[in-house]
């Protein structure tokens, strides 16, 4: 890119950012609009936009645009985790499978996308996948007690208390609520001190 035309670009860039930070999203958007324009095909400016119409209830808008920005740019994980998150939030769950998916071969490290697809797993009652998923999420994200709280739910579902109960008894050890929540929710109940 040109020097002038880069130096645009990282203006339009910080002036979007400047109306966010000032709590100014329809200017931002704006922005972003402008950039899109000026830069067709643009990553940020077209997922940036589709973020902020996540934020104003504009779903379907945002899953067309991220349909598109994939098309675009479909080597990138982010861009299909963004995609898939939002098509579970519309209630697509074979769409949202298909881009999780997507963006955990894409990026096999990506513990939020593995995360997100134990959701859509079990929302579809695709239990035994979805126990794999979560399971690579807690092996890349250990200390988060979001994906040991799901694995947990997973089998209990299954009916295998005593798996469980082995969560929760490691969940007491590091985020003691969100295991007592889980006693709570399941009923089992695991001692301190076994």
């Amino acid at each position: 890119m040109p020097v002038m035309r880069r130096l645009r670009y990282l203006g339009l860039k910080w002036l979007a950012s400047a109306w966010l930070v000032l709590g100014r999203q329809a200017a931002a958007d704006a922005v972003f609009d402008r950039m899109v324009v000026e830069f067709p095909g643009d990553a940020y400016a077209m997922a940036s936009r589709a973020h902020l119409w996540v934020q104003a209830g504009r779903r379907e808008d945002a899953e067309r645009l991220l349909s598109e920005v994939v098309r675009l740019h479909s080597q990138d994980a982010r861009h299909w985790f963004n995609l898939g998150f939002i098509r579970e939030e519309l209630a697509d769950l074979e769409g949202a499978h298909a881009a999780l998916q997507r963006a955990t071969e894409l990026s096999p490290t990506l513990d939020r996308a593995w995360y997100g697809l134990g959701l859509v797993l079990i929302r579809m009652h695709r239990l035994d996948e979805a126990l794999e998923a979560l399971r690579k999420n807690t092996q890349l994200q250990p200390m988060s007690p979001y994906g040991w709280y799901q694995l947990a739910r997973v089998h209990v579902d299954r009916h295998e208390p005593v798996e469980a109960r082995k969560i929760i008894r490691h969940l007491k050890r590091f985020e003691p609520k969100v295991a007592a929540q889980l006693e709570r929710e399941t009923g089992i109940f695991v001692s301190t001190a076994g």
